[in-house]
């Protein structure tokens, strides 16, 4: 990390509870700010680059999902799991309002508030991911057990592969 990176409010909440994690740079590009790019910026396997995505439902008004960049939300079973009927994404326009960040930069941690939060659960499969550390251009790599627990998220099969 760059000395002139300044700490993000999920990096501050990483070191207040004493979590291992490694800051990894990249330069934003405005046109492919998607989750694949930032897997060739930094050289990482795309299994292990998880995008956060934030949804309503009609039970709960806020849920997030964290899934792989190469897998694709399954909303029937991520409403399921969340005991909603329905969900459907955020509007792009009450992204920063609702969570304090914008798109490219949506961390799943330290949101205004802590929503909901499950995690595909092929993270278990990996010793490290890589989430946004809540701004473009800069990413965390920790263990996906720790930020399950920090989030007090759930370990669920929400996803499918891009065909």
């Amino acid at each position: 990390m760059s000395n002139k990176t300044a700490k993000t409010n999920a990096v501050r909440i990483l070191d207040t509870n004493n979590i291992s994690y490694e800051l990894r740079e990249y330069e934003v590009d405005e046109e492919h700010i998607d989750a694949l790019h930032v897997a060739n910026s930094l050289s990482v396997n795309p299994e292990g680059i998880y995008k956060t995505l934030v949804l309503k439902g009609n039970v709960e008004p806020f849920l997030v999902a964290v899934i792989p960049a190469n897998t694709h939300l399954d909303m029937k079973k991520f409403a399921k799991v969340s005991g909603n009927k329905n969900c459907e994404m955020l509007p792009l326009k009450d992204l920063l309002n609702v969570t304090g960040y914008i798109r490219g930069g949506c961390s799943p941690i330290g949101m205004k508030k802590q929503f909901p939060t499950y995690i595909e659960e092929l993270a278990i499969l990996q010793d490290q991911i890589c989430i946004s550390a809540g701004k473009r251009g800069l990413q965390i790599i920790l263990n996906p057990e720790d930020l399950k627990n920090l989030i007090e998220a759930k370990f669920e099969d929400i996803t499918q592969f891009d065909s």
